[in-house]
């Protein structure tokens, strides 16, 4: 199976910003996201389980950075060319415009997204 990544489906867009996202990868759900430089995922995610992501992500940075943020209180930043595991239990924040390609178990992305859609919604946005 294999698909190019501008016919991955968008799910959101905005101003500087650009999500992709299409499941059906072996229980995964595959994404593409730009996102600009200060997005953080942090005030999407109160509510959940310690106010942080509990859907672990496998992925590459292909451009820019960003700054994973652990329950644990550990931070990490992971940059272009890097390969990485975000765990459950995590936040990020971008700190350099990204481009960035991951993998998540579908179940676990769905409820997260769910909760961010929940969250939007609420905020008007």
């Amino acid at each position: 199976m294999k698909i190019n990544k501008e016919n991955i489906p968008v799910t959101m867009e905005a101003p500087g910003t650009v999500m992709r996202a299409l499941p059906g990868f072996g229980g995964m759900t595959v994404a593409f996201h730009e996102l600009p430089k200060g997005t953080d995922f942090t005030p999407l995610l109160k509510g959940l389980k310690n106010d942080s992501c509990h859907c672990p992500h496998w992925g590459y940075i292909l451009e820019g950075a960003m700054r994973a943020i652990y329950d644990d209180g550990k931070e990490e930043l992971l940059e272009s060319g890097d390969l990485f595991y975000l765990p459950a239990g995590h936040t990020a924040i971008v700190e350099k415009d990204l481009k960035i390609m991951d993998f998540s178990p579908t179940k676990e992305l769905d409820e997260v997204m769910s909760h961010i859609g929940k969250v939007m919604e609420q905020a008007g946005g």
